[in-house]
């Protein structure tokens, strides 16, 4: 026999909303939008119909008074005042599924091809990273196909890793090197802020396809809104975070954090943040810790992840580099006088360091990286003398010991853009090579 609760209906009905809302534009200035007549949440999305009525989809991004602040997620063309504004009572998610594997997506997480998803599991932007007693400890070497970084810098599988370089000195490079060769099950790419020449020539010439096949590119070129550019950096980790929730092992990719922080500085001085260090906003050093914690591992599965930061005129203590160095679990740092001797990847050994190398790496290997790079720091200290000539054989037994290896050093750190590199075959050399010295 069918029963109903009438005290709990009667409660829904009095509750139930039955008011069709909607507000007007009252104001544009410069990349945010004025509304008033609605009531929303910070990260709501909002839909503004423009002349055409055309929805463009827009965020709550703060208050003025009883007005609401949005900046659009798309083109502010044709947005005039007294445009209706529909609230949707949502904030931004993306849609994530296995079929997202070998395409490439825009920075709101939508196939650029067009292509319908069938099956998904919605994923919130602005997810919580994994609670810190939960998350697995990291004990196990990921390989990255990269000899300098397997035998110097080994990572760990959940490792959060930084690279920094200026401009032109190899990092899209490398990190295509990391997404070919890489022994993860899953690749996530995260192109914010690119040259839109740029991001077909790194699917096809640095990733190739063979890693495409495992990989999810998402990608917001320059010319994207800001918020765009900046919903793209979260878009990506919430889809390595579904791969990662179903028990995968996922390398996360994104290229790069400086242009990330950039586009929340455009949206903070837009809603009138003040400025602070080179300009840039309070809210983007609390947002960074927000994006770079989600990565690592869980309970589940683990996010390997591989961040570049475009370091402001090669000063690698500027604020963002400065910011992120300090949240993550290491940094690798590409030099530009290496990559002008034409050696590439042009990562400086000495400057770069791996925080979880020493507990996830055999006694033997880090015995023989490290006087590896003690020949490297006395070849460098050396270097004017010798070059110059005025370095006499035998002064010095360390240095006549650095020059001897040095040549052995470059050609081991040096590989070609398509070499292949064997983990266990470069920590072999290494050993052999420097453990009895």
């Amino acid at each position: 026999m069918l029963t109903l609760n009438f005290n709990k209906l009667e409660d829904k009905i009095k509750n139930a909303d039955y008011y069709y809302k909607e507000g007007i534009v009252v104001n544009v200035i410069g990349l945010t939008i004025e509304v008033k007549g609605i009531r929303a949440f910070v990260g709501e999305v909002c839909k503004v119909y423009n002349q055409l009525n055309e929805a463009v989809e827009s965020e709550v991004t703060g208050f003025r008074g009883d007005n609401v602040i949005l900046m659009p997620l798309g083109e502010l063309k044709g947005i005039a005042p007294g445009c209706r504004v529909l609230p949707t009572g949502k904030p931004l998610s993306v849609k994530c599924s296995d079929e997202l594997l070998g395409k490439v997506l825009n920075g709101l997480g939508n196939p650029l091809n067009e292509y319908e998803i069938s099956t998904f599991t919605n994923y919130s932007l602005e997810a919580m990273p994994p609670d810190p007693l939960k998350r697995r400890r990291i004990k196990e070497v990921i390989p990255t196909g990269v000899r300098a970084i397997d035998g110097f810098l080994t990572c760990g599988e959940g490792q959060r890793i930084g690279i920094f370089a200026g401009s032109g000195v190899g990092k899209s490079t490398t990190l295509g090197m990391i997404a070919r060769e890489a022994q993860a099950e899953i690749n996530v790419i995260c192109l914010i802020g690119e040259r839109g020449r740029e991001v077909r020539d790194f699917i096809e010439k640095d990733l190739g396809p063979e890693g495409l096949k495992k990989s999810v590119v998402v990608c917001a070129t320059s010319d994207q809104p800001a918020l765009v550019r900046l919903k793209g950096a979260f878009t990506a980790t919430a889809i390595a975070e579904y791969f990662r929730d179903k028990g995968k092992k996922v390398i996360l990719m994104m290229d790069s954090v400086t242009r990330f922080a950039m586009a929340q500085r455009e949206v903070g001085l837009a809603i009138g943040e003040p400025p602070a260090t080179k300009g840039y906003t309070p809210s983007v050093f609390a947002m960074l810790p927000k994006l770079l914690e989600r990565s690592g591992m869980s309970d589940k599965g683990s996010i390997t992840a591989f961040y570049t930061v475009l370091v402001d005129g090669d000063d690698f203590n500027e604020p963002i580099a400065d910011a992120v160095r300090g949240i993550l679990d290491g940094h690798i740092v590409l030099s530009r006088a290496l990559a002008a001797k034409n050696h590439y990847p042009a990562i400086d050994i000495l400057n770069s360091v791996s925080r979880l190398m020493p507990e996830i790496c055999s006694k033997n290997h880090k015995n023989a990286s490290s006087k590896a790079r003690d020949l490297l720091a006395t070849y460098k200290d050396a270097e004017d003398l010798i070059n110059l000539g005025a370095y006499v054989e035998g002064s010095n037994p360390k240095i006549d010991m650095a020059i001897k290896y040095n040549d052995v050093l470059i050609n081991f750190l040096r590989q070609g853009i398509k070499e292949e590199s064997n983990f266990d075959e470069n920590v072999s050399f290494l050993e052999n090579t420097f453990s009895q010295l």
